[in-house]
């Protein structure tokens, strides 16, 4: 039986100037450690400061504070910083923080989509507050598409019969991200299937509840986890928990590399739960989809 998602989420809250706190949920972080000395990595992006050993493997550490525009941390700086080491589209990466500030709990609806004068360009997926702080969210997609712009996946190919087998569903994409919203429509787009795409769950829900009066109902929903107001969760539980909406086939698509998103995905009504991206991965799970409808 599924349960209703429990809409409170960890975020870590860090500084990466003097005034600003920034966050990140803490489902994507794998441990905090101080400063240790790095190895430098030649030809590399600008922001990253180089590489460091954790547990067996060898890393890259980036420079957060650079990375997103801020003043690059100094070297008197580094020795009183710490390493974020996160696990985000399937690549385990170390962020260098001015300062750990501390972990806070946060509920989805209470983190709004960062203003739309920002543009598309902007490293946010969303801002909160905390006592009376504006906290910004930052999009860790979006950030590692400009470090490492070579790591995408390669798209996926379908046949024939495979093509019009997802062309009869109405597919509804739901993310916040830019860069994952640009990831699924060009897999999508690649293999000529129609598809609608919207940003945030509370559209997304709105949408379904549209679709179903009007007589085209989504049949297949492919929702991020993490997004502000309505999260894929809640979504999923939404959909599940409306008869004219409860028939469609739900991948929760997330960067999170947790087997308590998969689980839990599950809890809430979803199909699937699968990590970002993998084009082949993907549309394989919305062929199962489609199977589905058609049995």
């Amino acid at each position: 039986m599924k349960s209703k998602a429990n809409q409170s989420q960890g975020l870590l809250l860090f500084h990466l100037s003097a005034r600003q706190m920034f966050a990140m949920g803490t489902l994507k972080i794998r441990e905090l450690i101080p400063y240790k000395p790095l190895n430098h990595l030649p030809n590399s992006h600008p922001a990253i400061k180089g590489t460091v050993a954790f547990r067996g493997h060898t890393i890259p550490v980036i420079d957060m504070a650079a990375a997103v525009g801020y003043r690059a941390l100094t070297d008197d700086e580094l020795k009183q910083s710490y390493i974020i080491v996160t696990d985000c589209q399937r690549m385990v990466i170390g962020f260098l923080v001015r300062a750990i500030d501390k972990i806070i709990e946060c509920n989805w609806r209470d983190i709004e989509s960062p203003p739309n004068n920002l543009g598309h360009n902007a490293l946010l997926t969303g801002v909160t507050r905390f006592d009376n702080q504006l906290i910004q969210l930052l999009d860790l997609e979006l950030l590692l598409a400009k470090i490492f712009p070579q790591h995408q996946s390669s798209l996926a190919s379908v046949t024939d019969i495979q093509r019009e087998q997802l062309k009869s569903m109405r597919i509804l994409l739901v993310d916040d991200s830019s860069v994952a919203r640009k990831q699924l429509s060009d897999a999508l787009d690649a293999l000529n299937i129609p598809y609608d795409v919207t940003s945030n769950g509370k559209q997304a829900l709105e949408m379904m509840e549209q679709g179903a009066k009007s007589g085209r109902p989504v049949t297949l929903l492919v929702s991020d986890i993490e997004m502000p107001g309505l999260d894929g969760y809640e979504l999923a539980f939404e959909v599940r928990d409306n008869p004219q909406l409860a028939k469609a086939y739900i991948i929760l698509h997330t960067s999170l590399s947790s087997e308590i998103s998969v689980s839990q995905a599950h809890q809430v009504g979803a199909n699937e739960a699968l990590t970002k991206f993998d084009a082949h991965e993907l549309v394989q799970a919305m062929l199962r989809g489609a199977h589905q409808a058609a049995a």
